[in-house]
């Protein structure tokens, strides 16, 4: 584990043991400001899951009502109308084969890849470069569509998306540490009422066993969920 900084340690023995409401964890996590740069704000979510059960798969996407602070870079595989209507929705890259040879090649400058159902001939084999990156387009993230227009737009608006690891967790990026607190507690109670939305029917016990926000250079705050 990497040592961490001596303004790190320090923050870390102020940080509450207990669980906070939303507002006063947002308001504590806001304290830990103080360094050159906007952190970006993150919320994890350890659930009750078995990861090896299909049925208990958390995966999905949702729009946050603030955005996260920041333009995400995207890619369309799309032709025709479709992708004249992706490039005008704001896409940064729009292509078929072309675009695969690039990515194939090793290129993954971008965030988001989105596809239309009759590129996925041309996109399958890419899975082995997008796939360990988490940019594999699926009709589960909303990310294989007919309208890549309007996926292009959600995902400029500040649509993110999740799924839950092996250790059961869902993790995203809410936003920035200099948004106001109303609006870092919106996008965070958002991504929270989603995941509690989406809890699997097969999943027995406690389905939420802890949920944390985070900067990117400070401790963790849990949440009272």
């Amino acid at each position: 584990m990497p040592k961490q900084s001596k303004r790190y340690r320090e923050l870390e023995k102020k940080t509450s043991k207990d669980p906070l409401p939303l507002g006063q964890a947002v308001e504590k996590l806001k304290k830990y400001d103080g360094t050159k740069f906007d952190q970006s704000v993150e919320v994890a979510i350890r659930l009750g899951v078995d990861h090896t059960q299909a049925d208990q798969i958390v995966r999905g996407s949702l729009v946050l009502p603030h955005g996260i602070g920041k333009q995400q870079r995207i890619v369309v595989f799309a032709k025709g109308d479709q992708a004249k209507a992706a490039e005008e929705a704001g896409a940064d890259h729009v292509g078929d084969d072309e675009l695969a040879k690039k990515i194939m090649g090793g290129w993954t400058d971008f965030d988001v890849c989105i596809a239309t159902p009759d590129m996925m001939k041309t996109v399958g084999p890419l899975g082995r470069v997008l796939g360990p990156r988490g940019l594999m387009p699926s009709p589960r993230a909303g990310t294989v569509t007919p309208d890549a227009a309007t996926t292009v737009a959600e995902y400029k608006a500040g649509k993110v998306e999740f799924r839950n690891d092996k250790g059961g967790n869902v993790q995203a990026i809410v936003g920035k540490l200099s948004f106001d607190a109303d609006k870092l507690a919106g996008n965070i109670q958002a991504f929270v009422d989603k995941i509690l939305a989406m809890k699997p029917n097969a999943v027995k016990g406690v389905y939420v066993k802890g949920a944390y926000i985070s900067a990117t250079m400070s401790p963790s705050v849990q949440l009272a969920v």
